[in-house]
């Protein structure tokens, strides 16, 4: 952890020099957004259609995102490699916004999230030494240890974001909102946290050699009985349209609004007092090297495609660079089969594959 650390601590310390400032929680904030904006220039951070693929390392990112036939494109993606100065590190995030200010919103939460998230882990990290016990074995302890960092750095990140953006005066996040789906790769380590109806599939290798998916995340939609319980209990209401029959959205006490699809999200605070949560499933993964790649996408892929359709799609592309976009072209095809007469969504995906390939060229550009 020293070389995150120390480029951290470097940063903090400098913030503090040139501005006087005592408070080590900004600092903090401010060093890491120092360190994404570094990225950014290095071409380590995309927030658009592209691949992403640094010397080096094993990561390879394939992203694109289509819009839909609602108005602008409220889905929006970011991979930071290196994340956070740490070269076995990378961050991968996908926000599907909604409501009238739902573009701004997601936008806002995926510039706040990767910064916020590194602050809250460096000074978690910096409070919670690892204390061996010889019960244990020390490399489940460790990677258990490394979990519970990442959980409750998420926990804290994505309470301030929300908090955050209701102060925010600039976006109405009132009756608009955003889902917001991002893992974390530090090693061999993957770290799943989910707010809304995104989802992660892992394609990993069955014994007999066929790629089979692995779903990562629970689609947090209104109907799951722990979600409807919750909504119930806080005198919020889960029903169907009669034109929407199989559609279970979050309504008001007294009115039907403003009918969410999902149980969870960021801003929609019409909402937040009748059982509407931002709080993440945060789960974990030790890669092996039967697993391939991940695929994070928005609900307008997994409304029209399948787990398994998904990692053949993806696994079939000759040259991963076009992986994500494939995807999305086919979920674009599969909406006007299946769903007729019904406005396309917004359509997004990210492919994160684990292994390098010495067929690929060394690649980090937006489209």
């Amino acid at each position: 952890m020293g070389h995150f650390s120390s480029a951290f601590n470097r940063l903090a310390k400098s913030f503090t020099t040139k501005k006087g400032r005592s408070s080590d929680e900004c600092n903090g904030r401010e060093a890491a957004e120092a360190m994404a904006k570094e990225a950014k220039r290095n071409h380590f951070m995309l927030h658009s259609s592209g691949t992403v693929n640094v010397d080096g390392s094993n990561n390879f990112a394939s992203v694109f995102s289509r819009k839909g036939q609602k108005g602008v494109n409220q889905d929006c993606c970011i991979v930071w490699e290196e994340f956070g100065c740490q070269e076995d590190m990378i961050f991968c995030g996908i926000f599907d916004g909604h409501g009238p200010w739902g573009h701004f919103v997601a936008k806002r939460v995926r510039k706040s999230m990767p910064p916020s998230l590194l602050c809250n882990w460096q000074e978690t990290l910096s409070q919670t030494p690892l204390h061996s016990d010889v019960d244990f074995d020390i490399e489940t302890e460790k990677k258990q240890h490394r979990f519970n960092l990442w959980k409750h750095s998420y926990l804290k990140t994505c309470a301030a974001i929300d908090r955050e953006l209701e102060q925010n005066r600039k976006i109405d996040s009132f009756y608009s909102g955003t889902t917001a789906l991002s893992i974390v790769r530090q090693g061999e380590l993957i770290i799943i946290a989910n707010v809304g109806d995104s989802r992660a599939v892992l394609a990993t290798t069955s014994d007999d050699g066929s790629l089979v998916p692995v779903q990562l995340t629970i689609d947090f939609k209104p109907n799951l009985p722990q979600e409807a319980q919750r909504i119930l209990e806080s005198q919020g209401r889960v029903f169907c349209l009669d034109d929407e029959p199989g559609v279970h959205r979050v309504w008001l006490p007294d009115e039907e609004f403003p009918g969410l699809a999902m149980s969870r999200a960021f801003g929609d605070y019409c909402v937040k007092k009748y059982g509407l949560i931002s709080v993440p499933e945060v789960t974990h993964r030790n890669i092996t090297t039967k697993d391939q790649f991940v695929v994070l996408a928005t609900d307008g892929v997994w409304d029209v495609i399948s787990n398994q359709e998904a990692v053949d799609i993806v696994s079939s592309t000759p040259d991963r660079t076009d992986s994500s976009k494939r995807l999305v072209e086919c979920a674009m095809r599969a909406w006007k089969r299946k769903r007729r007469g019904i406005a396309m969504d917004d359509i997004s995906a990210i492919c994160l594959f684990f292994h390098s390939s010495p067929s690929l060229d060394q690649v980090a550009t937006p489209e």
